[in-house]
């Protein structure tokens, strides 16, 4: 008698422990993804285990409720001590599995009372009440099965559909995902309370009751999951309309290059239409020895000539007007630049998708050369087989924060800090040749390059 109570007492204290330390792994795969630091969320889980063992084992009689929202907020203050950055999805975190830890607890535990009273009143128990120590180890090992597997079910789901994991959360987002949880919380609470009252007013379970209740778990589990499907849906809508308006803005930019190109071409034609008479006044000059008049005017037609004719010769006119552009843009900021760029005249290349390839590459490079002591860009393509590579260096200041999805340089805006939302344009630009970019800082100097692959 003595040694049944002992296993008794034994198995009250090891499923806790099981428990808490299967809920730290749970909150562990939870955290991870959204965590720089992998290694630092194993203290996170530690640390919420620890503390919810230490609440079960100190006889403080504090509310389940309150014991939970103690070990979740001490898993808080550990990830924003560990990765101190965007604190409010942090929260969104620690809110999310306090309210799934919740809801399939309930449901393992509805399920573990329905087998265990049905087990327990067979015909076999009666006869075998020996048996009844092995039933309760039974069914205790069933409930942490079942609500590890309802928690990595829904942990999953969650993941699966939360796609930006390191995109900045809003206050105003943390409330719309946080809503449905706290929500979903309260009700659990309300739905306790009754089915715990009507257990000691009627002495047993309402089969209903306990069916609908199951309804309402997961249904609030799949609400959850809904609203972060429809949050990350709006956040893809939010970064493809921005890239567009980017996108938009560029081809203004590329409009007005195009109408420089046509008003250039406006110009030539007209010195070739005036060429003749030009040399006809030049040759006259000459016949009548007038040396000195004549240089004057070839002095006059040489300037003219050097005002429509094009200082860089890349092969493409659209493409001259955009590196004539940049060099004089350097020029004024005083950042040196050297260009050995030649347009793939032979090759299946949108004379427009380059334009904006440049632009994009270009402007970035511009806006962060001159922020180095000794600014310089320079532009270099060349052709190997059917690869065509563009390589684009300019002095660089500073440390880069790398994007883990996209693997670009992270920004103060949003998404990439010092090469803009350009670097998505650009890769998009490349990989339409079955193409891609590559990113690499040197020291001092951060080096675009771009691979397009050309149909032979």
């Amino acid at each position: 008698m003595v040694h049944d109570e002992i296993y008794w007492t034994i198995i009250s204290y090891v499923i806790p422990i099981a428990q808490s330390f299967m809920e730290g792994y749970c909150l562990y795969r939870l955290a991870k993804p959204f965590m720089k630091n992998k290694k630092g969320i194993f203290c996170v889980a530690v640390i919420y285990s620890l503390t919810m063992l230490m609440l079960y084992m100190i006889p403080l009689y504090l509310n389940s409720f309150i014991a939970y929202s103690i070990g979740v907020f001490a898993a808080f203050l550990v990830m924003c001590r560990i990765d101190r950055r965007n604190y409010e999805q942090k929260a969104f975190i620690v809110v999310i599995f306090f309210s799934l830890r919740w809801f399939t607890s309930a449901i393992a535990e509805i399920l573990y009372d329905n087998l265990y009273n049905y087990v327990g009143n067979t015909d076999y128990m009666t006869v075998h009440p020996n048996m009844s120590f092995a039933l309760y180890v039974g069914v205790c090992l069933l409930y942490l099965v079942l609500e590890f597997l309802f928690t990595a079910i829904g942990i999953w789901c969650i993941l699966k559909n939360y796609a930006y994991k390191y995109a900045k959360m809003s206050k105003k987002e943390l409330l719309m995902l946080a809503v449905p949880s706290f929500l979903g919380v309260a009700g659990y609470e309300i739905i306790w309370c009754y089915r715990n009252f009507y257990i000691a007013k009627m002495g047993k379970n309402s089969n209903m009751y306990d069916v609908m209740s199951l309804l309402y778990y997961a249904v609030a589990i799949i609400t959850i999951v809904v609203v972060i499907v429809l949050y990350q849906s709006i956040k893809a809508g939010q970064k493809e309309k921005l890239q567009n308006e980017l996108l938009a803005t560029q081809m203004d930019s590329i409009r007005q290059h195009i109408e420089q190109v046509e008003n250039l071409y406006q110009s030539i034609r007209s010195i070739k239409h005036d060429m003749t008479n030009h040399v006809i006044t030049l040759e006259r000059l000459y016949a009548g020895n007038k040396v000195e008049e004549a240089k004057a005017y070839s002095t006059e037609l040489k300037t003219m000539l050097a005002k429509v004719t094009d200082k860089v010769n890349s092969g493409n006119p659209v493409t001259d007007v955009i590196l004539q552009e940049m060099q004089s843009e350097a020029g004024k900021r005083k950042i040196r630049f050297n260009i050995d760029y030649h347009y793939p005249t032979d090759s299946n290349v949108n004379a427009f998708d380059m334009s904006v390839i440049l632009h994009n590459a270009l402007q970035n490079a511009m806006e962060n050369a001159g922020k180095s002591e000794t600014p310089y860009i320079s532009i270099l393509s060349y052709r190997r087989n059917n690869a065509y590579m563009i390589e684009i260096k300019n002095s660089f200041a500073g440390n880069l924060k790398w994007d883990i999805e996209s693997g670009l340089p992270v920004t103060s805006k949003g998404n990439m800090d010092g090469h803009g939302y350009g670097l998505s344009n650009i890769r998009r630009m490349a990989e339409k040749y079955s193409g891609d970019i590559a990113i690499d800082l040197n020291g001092k100097e951060f080096c675009l390059s771009i691979m397009l692959m050309m149909e032979m």
